[in-house]
């Protein structure tokens, strides 16, 4: 039968930590725990007797945690328990008489005046640490800002350059614009509209806190009407259709990004967030409205040049027009467009803007950047409503719109 034994039980503190060594060569079945400030050890292993169980107990002089930390090497074990509270220990046990198998670790070993020391150095290396890390993270917030900011500078001055130029060949030229707008016009708005994708990579690829998917959505509607409908037909090019199409697109976005880009240096333009919720009220259905005549009117292009036909088997036919899959991208493109339209109403009364005044009313409505996403989401929690929109995000509880919190 084998005799339990107590092992060699090297020790030494810290003003946070108990570090005990138990010298015990090739451990096993290890039971370490405490409770009730007492520390219980069992294990299997070659001590001062040969191999045999050891086991040995530890009143402790104060509270510590339960929670042990345990490391086992070939020649001995590693115990750290954590003081409740810090300070320095006159003794490590309850009793002032030191148990026979205990003995300092010298190894280890410091007094209060060498400990404290450790512990400043420790504290200045946290600290340095920590403002190192602050730094990082400041650097890059403040990069990310610019970053955005940049961007959303520049697609306001292309459709606002966009805006003003039909503006004013509308008023100098009359109806006859209507019929040159994507022979003088497309260039700008192609490299809009393709910069615009930047958007979903930024929610992709966590620059900012938006969902891939409404952000996707948003730009390949655009893209597809831009690029397919009106780019990719002759025919489509001369029509009025695309004067609207472009001319209502611009008409949003010129308050749309001066909205981000004030969010991007934390500041807050009354006027322009009243514009940014209300002018789409107009434009935005008949934007929708533009784009399925746009549709509608390329069908019969598209049957007739047989542009981007599907082919089919011999048994269905040569090829399918085109405007098979207009037909059905039709109802999705409105259904799309109205759930969007949706967020945007439930956004302006979530804001709480009002017509009465024709300014915006926020009970101390705040700001905070986090991104370009034209993409409004709202979630509930208990209550409490939180808004990511644009460049903007906010909290409501009880009709009061206030700052979230930090990126």
């Amino acid at each position: 039968m084998q005799q339990t034994l107590t092992p060699h039980v090297y020790w030494a503190q810290r003003h946070e930590d108990i570090y005990l060594r138990v010298e015990l060569i090739d451990a096993q079945n290890l039971d370490i725990s405490v409770h009730d400030n007492v520390l219980q050890f069992r294990a299997q292993g070659h001590g001062a007797r040969g191999h045999n169980d050891y086991e040995f107990s530890l009143p402790f002089l104060n509270a510590v945690k339960t929670e042990v930390l345990h490391r086992s090497t070939q020649r001995q074990v590693n115990i750290t328990v954590r003081k409740q509270l810090s300070g320095w220990w006159d003794r490590l046990t309850l009793q002032e008489k030191k148990p026979l198998f205990l003995a300092p670790d010298f190894d280890r070993w410091m007094d209060e005046s060498d400990a404290e020391m450790e512990l400043r150095e420790k504290e200045k290396k946290k600290n340095r640490l920590n403002m190192e890390s602050r730094l990082s993270e400041d650097s890059y917030i403040t990069l990310k800002k610019a970053f955005l900011f940049t961007y959303n500078l520049v697609q306001f001055l292309g459709f606002s350059w966009i805006f003003v130029n039909m503006t004013i060949r509308l008023f100098i030229l009359g109806q006859d614009s209507l019929y040159d707008t994507f022979y003088t016009i497309s260039d700008v708005m192609f490299f809009c509209q393709i910069l615009a994708s930047v958007e979903v990579l930024n929610a992709m690829f966590g620059v900012v806190k938006a969902a891939v998917v409404p952000a996707f959505i948003q730009v390949i509607g655009r893209n597809f009407i831009l690029f397919i409908i009106l780019g990719s037909l002759q025919e489509m090019h001369n029509k009025p259709v695309v004067f609207f199409v472009f001319y209502l697109w611009s008409a949003i976005e010129i308050f749309r990004y001066p909205f981000y880009m004030l969010g991007c240096i934390d500041t807050e333009w009354k006027t322009i967030t009243w514009l940014r919720y209300t002018v789409w009220i107009p434009l935005y259905p008949l934007g929708v409205l533009a784009e399925v005549v746009a549709v509608v009117q390329s069908i019969s292009v598209f049957d007739q040049s047989r542009l981007f036909s599907i082919p089919l088997p011999e048994a269905l036919g040569s090829s399918a027009s085109f405007s098979c899959v207009l037909y059905i991208y039709l109802p999705l493109m409105v259904i799309g467009e109205g759930d969007n339209g949706q967020h945007l109403y439930l956004n302006r009364s979530f804001l709480g803007i009002r017509e009465d005044t024709g300014q915006r009313a926020i009970s101390e409505a705040v700001f905070l950047p986090l991104h370009a996403s034209s993409s409004p989401r709202e979630v509930g929690v208990h209550g409490v409503d939180v808004l990511v929109e644009g460049s903007v995000l906010g909290v409501s509880c009880g009709g009061q719109f206030k700052l979230l919190g930090s990126v």
